[in-house]
């Protein structure tokens, strides 16, 4: 197998990453929202009949009731709003990002599972332990995302940047673009800034992904439910997708605002730290801010992986000869 598993991986874990791109956007949208370092809107323009109030409301003579808090928008909103406000192009923001990623975090983990599972798989069965395929899933997902941070960073950033104002938008023109930047501005670390919360998270996709996957296909065949074919295909591998959003969703909502932060010099970070982003989170927002941008999760995580293991198996199949 070698090389085999990591060519396998990526091709199909590309094509699955580039067809599900926008829906990850909205993800990103969606969890950056309620953030209590989040821009400001600009002020509106107060109508003239009513300016003396406003005046005397300001200078204190008057009480001004608090404006009501913000309702999170929906994943269909946050997408219409992209489209009206910044275009139908941005809806594929930090696709080149996106590319790099899986072609670095996604071929990676792919094929160190591959390997894994070959290596631990029980010959006389043909079939692998459960507890061996989490485990798997574990190592080949703490593998990947050190390899893919800085690209996972990049991507974030590009995705998250039309959410700005225009002056404090970063522009990046291309994940290369981004990269070199973040190296000039930043420093070499940048690149890895939320390594540790992308390495968890990719420890639990993985592991719950593949794991769960193999494991529910292996169950479909072994108990004569449906022949191994497109049918069990899509069946195991959108059951995965939705084990893997359950699990992975909060750990991905701190990861996408430690990774956006913007860190002015000599000005105290947004966030020390993961643990610091949590508390900060669930303190202003409560705990179910840790699953926001659920819903794009699993519309995402659903076909991405649907896409991931169907077009995995017809690699393979393509490639079964070489």
């Amino acid at each position: 197998m070698g090389i085999k598993g990591f060519v396998e991986g990526g091709i199909a874990s590309v094509i699955a990453g580039c067809s599900t791109h926008p829906l990850d956007l909205v993800k990103v949208r969606m969890q950056l929202q309620g953030e209590t370092h989040a821009p400001k809107t600009p002020p509106q323009t107060v109508r003239p009949d009513f300016a003396a109030v406003h005046t005397a409301a300001r200078r204190g003579s008057i009480p001004l009731p608090s404006p009501p808090p913000a309702v999170p928008a929906g994943p269909i909103t946050v997408g219409i709003r992209i489209i009206q406000q910044e275009g139908v192009a941005a809806m594929f923001s930090g696709i080149s990002a996106t590319m790099l990623r899986q072609s670095l975090y996604s071929t990676t983990r792919m094929g160190l599972y591959d390997i894994l599972k070959q290596k631990w798989t029980d010959p006389t069965t043909r079939n692998m332990p459960l507890p061996r395929k989490i485990t798997a899933g574990l190592i080949a997902g703490a593998v990947g995302a050190a390899v893919g941070n800085p690209a996972d960073v990049a991507m974030v950033r590009m995705q998250a940047d039309g959410r700005l104002p225009a002056a404090q938008r970063r522009n990046y023109k291309s994940v290369v673009d981004a990269i070199v930047r973040m190296v000039k501005q930043e420093g070499v670390t940048s690149l890895w800034r939320g390594s540790s919360l992308t390495i968890n998270r990719a420890m639990l996709v993985t592991a719950s992904q593949l794991a769960s996957y193999d494991q529910i296909k292996e169950t479909i065949v072994d108990n004569g439910i449906m022949r191994d074919g497109l049918g069990t295909h899509v069946t195991a591998s959108f059951a995965a997708g939705f084990v893997a959003a359950v699990a992975s969703n909060p750990v991905d909502v701190i990861k996408t605002r430690v990774m956006n932060m913007k860190v002015e010099a000599g000005a105290e970070p947004p966030y020390s730290g993961a643990l610091d982003c949590a508390l900060k989170t669930v303190r202003s927002e409560g705990p179910m801010a840790l699953y926001k941008g659920f819903v794009p999760t699993i519309s995402r995580q659903g076909p991405f992986t649907v896409v991931l293991f169907v077009t995995l198996e017809q690699v393979r199949k393509l490639l079964k000869d070489f």
